[in-house]
């Protein structure tokens, strides 16, 4: 009886594990057309798939997964829930990291008093392009004087400063009215949405 009960909680466990396990498929073509891979796991580098830049189009089947730009999930990333997406519209063929981030809060307090996702190293500030720290993000570590670099001008809705006094503004070059930031959570900016070209580190 002992074994039987033992072998019905493994196979109980088994199957919630599965349940649980994000996937998703990237495909070389929109419309889910061409070579695809599928990934259950965190992949820094996608080259090593022979993957790197070539999808446009994603499948997520469970989880919840984070799509960057650079290897190690660094530079502007997107974030797909369980779903289809037939295109990447800014984003096509230019994916070289994935990881599935379902399950962990990634604007939670971490560790070392800061408030990013506790994924390593953390950027001292996280603009992104929705409010409540949706859509796309640039991670940054020291001034940017000219946030169309980024392909962020005039994109910021909401932030995260994980370290130091951040200034904001409307300008390149820090120029026209700005706003300065402290660490924390901003869902979103107000009457300066949308309207940030220039970011620096004040302390």
């Amino acid at each position: 009886m002992k074994t039987f009960l033992f072998r019905l909680l493994s196979a109980t466990l088994l199957l919630t594990g599965v349940a649980h396990a994000g996937e998703l498929t990237l495909y070389t073509d929109d419309d889910f057309g061409g070579r695809a891979v599928t990934l259950r796991g965190a992949t820094p580098d996608l080259a090593q798939l022979g993957f790197n830049d070539r999808t446009s189009s994603v499948i997520v089947r469970a989880g919840t997964w984070e799509l960057c730009q650079d290897s190690g999930f660094r530079g502007h990333c997107i974030t797909l829930q369980r779903g289809e997406y037939r295109q990447l519209s800014g984003f096509n063929d230019q994916i070289s990291s994935v990881r599935e981030i379902g399950g962990r809060d990634r604007d939670e307090r971490d560790d070392r008093g800061g408030y990013g996702g506790g994924w390593g190293r953390r950027e001292a500030i996280v603009l992104f392009s929705q409010a409540n720290f949706g859509g796309r993000r640039a991670e940054l570590a020291g001034d940017v004087r000219k946030l169309d670099d980024y392909d962020f001008n005039d994109r910021a809705s909401s932030v995260i400063v994980n370290e130091g006094r951040w200034e904001l503004c409307e300008h390149a070059d820090f120029g026209g009215r700005c706003i300065v930031l402290n660490p924390g959570r901003y869902d979103y900016l107000g009457d300066m949405n949308d309207r940030i070209s220039s970011v620096r580190r004040l302390r």
